[in-house]
């Protein structure tokens, strides 16, 4: 009977598993202190893939040497704000700049056509029937229907048709696109001419473009857009919040971008009734 052999080289097996894990470790330790963002991001991407087995799509990796800098250490630089003396300052502890007040005021052209509007109809702005809004990017001239329409109808009276006609001869040297909206209040309509009012709001915009394209305003410039009784800028419990939603609203846009109320739902005022 033989004995059995002892193998007095297993602590070969174990030391050969340590180099190669160290081996593997300062390979990957080389691998990220080298300056090549490209290779740190997708090292990243790998480790968190490994880890949580969520697939990722990869992103772009920019080519070519880096700065010498660590690639974390010039993305983190790259976020903070730099103090006047060219520190850089931690990012918790800066506030977000406040909005310059020139920001809300409109180009000079359109405050041009708000000061134009606002002398030529100085009468009917002072009686509280036509409002001027100024915005960064649009002008709207609002205007009371109680002046314009008789009650259920969409042909304008006489007495509008003279200060709708100034506006007209202000706009039409212009090149701004033209949005004209009509509002109703919420009392139902229901006529051989408007079965609800959404065909009345939009047949009273429609008739003061037809007057606006009569006094030169050219046709291509304009949208019209009958909102009914669904945009009320008050209550329609109320006689006067009643009043205060029939208006036509004309826009005088700086370009192409448009008011939140026609993409989004606009918030209703306290009181008023969709």
């Amino acid at each position: 009977m033989h004995e059995e052999h002892i193998n007095h080289e297993r602590w070969a097996i174990p030391y050969g598993d340590l180099v190669t894990l160290l081996l593997a470790f300062f390979v990957v330790m080389y691998s990220i202190s080298q300056v090549n963002e490209g290779k740190y991001r997708v090292l990243a991407q790998s480790i968190a893939h490994a880890f949580t087995g969520v697939p990722h799509v990869i992103q772009p990796v920019q080519v070519g040497e880096q700065p010498t800098q660590s690639p974390l250490i010039s993305t983190i630089a790259s976020l903070q704000p730099a103090a006047p003396d060219g520190a850089v300052l931690p990012r918790m502890l800066t506030t977000p700049a406040a909005p310059r007040a020139a920001a809300d005021a409109p180009s000079p052209q359109l405050a041009r056509v708000a000061d134009d509007m606002q002398q030529a109809l100085k009468a009917l702005v002072a009686a509280h029937q036509v409002l001027i809004k100024r915005h960064a990017e649009w002008v709207e001239l609002e205007i009371s229907t109680d002046i314009l329409f008789p009650s259920g109808v969409a042909e304008l009276t006489p007495q509008a048709q003279q200060p709708l006609a100034r506006v007209a001869a202000i706009l039409a040297p212009l090149h701004n696109p033209l949005r004209i909206e009509g509002y109703t209040d919420d009392k139902p309509i229901h006529t051989a001419q408007f079965t609800s009012n959404w065909e009345l709001s939009a047949a009273r915009a429609a008739s003061v473009a037809r007057l606006f394209i009569r006094n030169g305003v050219a046709p291509e410039r304009l949208a019209v857009i009958g909102w009914g009784a669904y945009r009320p800028v008050a209550s329609n419990a109320t006689a006067a919040g009643r009043n205060a939603n029939r208006r036509v609203q004309v826009l005088i846009l700086g370009g192409n971008r448009l008011p939140a109320r026609f993409y989004e739902n606009s918030p209703l005022p306290a009181g008023a009734k969709p």
